[in-house]
């Protein structure tokens, strides 16, 4: 009984002695602070990494997007259709292909 009244009246921290469990005290503390400061910043990396997903997958969807508008675009249809509309028409005979021969020897 005199035990429990001794630790309730917090005797243990205004005796002589109170040095090694002040130390200690301040210590656990310490522990503690770092081991909640550790959760908040692996918390923090866990949203920047969410974060960075979403912004991977909309780069993802875009660059598809953009990559058929380009296939579009690279049509021979589409390209026709576009130069006659400046004037240039696709030419009714197939191109002629030049060698040249050297006589090196």
């Amino acid at each position: 009984m005199n035990q429990l009244l001794s630790l309730l009246n917090i005797d243990f921290l205004i005796k002589d002695d109170a040095l090694k469990n002040w130390r200690m005290i301040l210590y656990l503390s310490l522990l503690a602070l770092i081991i909640i400061s550790s959760g908040h910043l692996a918390d923090k990396k866990i949203f920047e990494i969410a974060q960075l997903n979403n912004e991977l997958k909309e780069m993802k969807s875009e660059f598809v997007e953009k990559r058929a508008y380009l296939m579009e675009l690279k049509m021979e249809s589409r390209v026709i259709k576009s130069l006659q509309e400046i004037g240039i028409k696709p030419a009714k005979m197939p191109p002629v292909k030049l060698t040249v021969e050297s006589n090196k020897k």
